[in-house]
């Protein structure tokens, strides 16, 4: 195994100048670092992870907290972890992901104990219980979500509201006048998901600048209930012709379920969904779509992270703002 003093004695310094050279803890030369860093690639020394540990005060690794709750969506929410694993490794952190129900006592244990640097929280909601613990931990974190109060927090998000605002501004704009949204499943609501209830207050918001008749129909994620919502709404509705889509589960159901009863998209009606391009792509008619840009915001918030780590000022809130691409679900009413 070639240790530290292998490295100082090829590149003609000592231990310590080696040390100094990887941590970053006391300014060298730039010729010494690159004698020591061309030293390191050539003898393949892998600093030992528990000593460097020791040294630094840091573990080099990151908490992601993703409870997977009822009415989550696993997929997409493992699209975040992979972007954030991803990201870490580029920073030399590992991640532990901590999937269970982890409330307060969850983040504290992983906190105290010093397993881990910082931590990425995920589903968040409006009065998040674990907001008070974040905000007096010694730990700096992250939220992907936006809480109701972001005071002495940092947040990154997609822009939500935003999101469900542009669906029916593209819908609006086509001239179509009765408009429902197929929201998240109901306990997704009942929790008081941050991003949920976001996209429900930007499609209201843009339904009543624009005057229209609208509907918002929560759904579970499965084919029998996509039958269920698209005929209650046909039933309550007669007259509709656009459907905002914001549950990635029933999408494809959903399209079929109107079309078995007798609307084809996008002659009959137009469909907008808030979900990943390749799931909105991937469609038997490809779906217009704000994209859910998962690996943007889970590589974000690692560098979030990291700059926090290093002492530097980060933004409060950072908001991505909604991405559309018209695709062929949709047209101007009453045109096949």
């Amino acid at each position: 195994m070639v240790k530290i003093t292998d490295v100082a004695r090829h590149a003609g310094v000592s231990p310590s100048t080696v040390s100094y050279a990887l941590s970053g803890k006391r300014p060298i030369s730039e010729e010494t670092r690159r004698r020591v860093e061309q030293a390191v690639r050539q003898l393949g020394y892998r600093p030992h992870v528990g000593a460097r540990a020791l040294a630094s005060g840091r573990s080099n690794v990151l908490a992601l907290v993703v409870p997977l709750r009822a009415g989550i969506d696993v997929p997409v929410v493992m699209q975040f972890a992979v972007s954030v694993v991803t990201t870490a490794r580029r920073y030399d952190h590992d991640v532990l992901l901590m999937t269970q129900e982890e409330g307060e006592e969850g983040l504290r244990r992983v906190a105290e104990t010093g397993l881990v640097d910082a931590l990425i929280v995920m589903d968040v909601q409006l009065d998040d219980p674990r907001l008070p613990l974040l905000r007096e931990l010694d730990r700096p974190s992250v939220l992907i979500g936006l809480p109701a109060d972001t005071d002495g927090l940092t947040c990154i998000d997609l822009d939500f509201t935003a999101a469900g605002e542009a669906c029916v501004e593209h819908l609006a704009r086509l001239g179509h006048r009765v408009v429902a949204l197929v929201g998240s499943p109901p306990e997704v609501y009942v929790r008081g998901t941050a991003f949920a209830q976001r996209v429900v207050q930007g499609f209201t918001a843009a339904v009543d600048r624009n005057r229209l008749t609208s509907a918002v129909h929560p759904c579970e994620p499965s084919p029998a209930a996509a039958r269920a919502v698209a005929g209650q709404l046909l039933r309550e509705h007669p007259a509709l012709t656009g459907v905002v889509v914001h549950n990635e589960a029933v999408l494809e159901p959903l399209v079929d379920a109107f079309e078995e009863l007798g609307l084809r998209a996008p002659g009959d009606l137009s469909v907008t969904a808030i979900c990943p391009d390749e799931l909105a792509e991937s469609q038997r008619v490809p779906v217009t779509s704000v994209a859910l840009p998962s690996a943007e915001i889970g590589a974000a918030a690692v560098e979030l992270l990291m700059r926090k780590l290093d002492g530097k000022a980060v933004p409060e809130t950072t908001l991505l703002p909604p991405r559309m691409t018209e695709r062929a679900s949709t047209a101007r009413r009453g045109v096949a």
